[in-house]
């Protein structure tokens, strides 16, 4: 049966559209029409005035409801991490490994696989943030599991048989021939805790790197005689950078600057999040170190910042109040940009005929009130 989903605002086409209803048939999106074509054996959806967007892409989700993936590498640490970020508008995510020993990302690579392969609602893949890092720049990273990328670890990162892979490395802890052999294999490379210079950052473009992970985090700086990643990040349209949006990470007047130096497609947003988010608990460990949330940011004992306490649906509304940003600019970084940056833009990230019924409800409070994935409906 088809689905209509009425009385809503839809974003579509770069504007807000009153008068339209978004039809549904299965998992995807039949058509768009005026009200009064709605077919009179269609099952309504009352949206009472909500608007409709494109369900939200993380592609950076560390945990989730209680969980943290490098502590629970399985198809059920992953549904529970999903579960807990859909009430927040994530449609599509990737859990996110921080750095570990290469047997853990072994299990949550397999894991992964087993996750789509069961159908968890939303999982498109895994990112792998490290080991492959600058231990200069390791954040809360710890020290003593970050390492070289081998013949080992390039045999697992490209080991995943279903799904998009997302590497985090440093691109001068490697080399540009090494960054090729990944992209061959359909690897998705992203720079990210690094201290590489401008030519080094550069150099792993030319190679295939397509992404930056949470711009200006961790990374070397721009500066006068040195642009460094921070600067060919920037510079080069071929890059689509993530971005956290919390108001903690990065000053919202530095992320003001990005937003002049690209344009919303090569921007997108990330959450970086930590098990906390949709969870009751504001303290979790995380390989062994006790973090807490305090004034909603996720902190160690020594006040080294642990991911985030951060949703999509408050990552939206921050970048609407805190940059400037119109609705929708703001939802194209929170769905077309992260959807073209996995390759996924002809099926993903916008509402169009054909395209998967993947889709956010929210309020004018930017509060969620429903999600579909796959044309599966849930209210919030």
């Amino acid at each position: 049966m088809v689905t209509a989903l009425v009385h809503g605002r839809v974003l579509r086409a770069g504007a807000l559209r009153d008068g339209e209803a978004v039809l549904l048939d299965g998992e995807r999106i039949a058509a768009i029409v005026p009200l009064a074509e709605v077919p009179a054996d269609a099952a309504r959806h009352d949206l009472q005035g909500a608007m409709l967007l494109p369900g939200f892409i993380d592609t950076q989700v560390n945990g989730g409801g209680g969980v943290l993936f490098n502590d629970s590498t399985s198809v059920e640490g992953i549904a529970a991490i999903g579960a807990a970020h859909r009430r927040f508008g994530t449609t599509g995510f990737l859990p996110t490994l921080i750095s570990d020993d290469l047997e853990v990302i072994r299990h949550a690579v397999a894991a992964v696989d087993a996750a789509i392969t069961e159908g968890v609602p939303g999982v498109l893949g895994i990112h792998i943030e490290g080991p492959f890092l600058n231990v200069e720049r390791r954040g809360i990273h710890r020290a003593d599991k970050i390492r070289e990328l081998d013949e080992e670890g390039l045999a697992i990162l490209t080991s995943l048989k279903r799904g998009r892979t997302l590497v985090t490395l440093a691109p001068e802890r490697t080399t540009p021939a090494t960054i090729r052999r990944l992209t061959d294999a359909g690897v998705i490379v992203a720079a990210g805790h690094s201290n590489a210079t401008y030519e080094q950052s550069i150099a792993a473009v030319e190679a295939g790197t397509t992404g930056i992970t949470h711009l200006f985090n961790a990374m070397s700086p721009l500066t006068s005689r040195a642009p460094g990643l921070t600067g060919a990040s920037l510079e080069r349209p071929e890059l689509i950078c993530g971005i956290i949006v919390d108001g903690h990470h990065v000053s919202p007047t530095t992320l003001k600057i990005a937003l002049r130096c690209k344009p919303p497609e090569q921007l997108m947003l990330v959450t970086d999040a930590m098990p906390s988010v949709g969870s009751d608990s504001d303290e979790f460990l995380l390989q062994g170190r006790h973090i807490r949330v305090l004034d909603g940011v996720c902190r160690d004992v020594d006040g080294t910042i642990a991911g985030s306490h951060l949703d999509m649906a408050t990552a939206l509304a921050n970048t609407m109040r805190l940059l400037g940003a119109p609705i929708e600019a703001a939802a194209c970084m929170a769905a077309h940009a992260p959807a073209a940056f996995l390759g996924l833009a002809d099926s993903l990230g916008q509402i169009a005929p054909g395209y998967r019924a993947d889709l956010v409800a929210l309020d004018d409070a930017f509060h969620v009130t429903g999600t579909w994935i796959g044309g599966a409906g849930i209210e919030a």
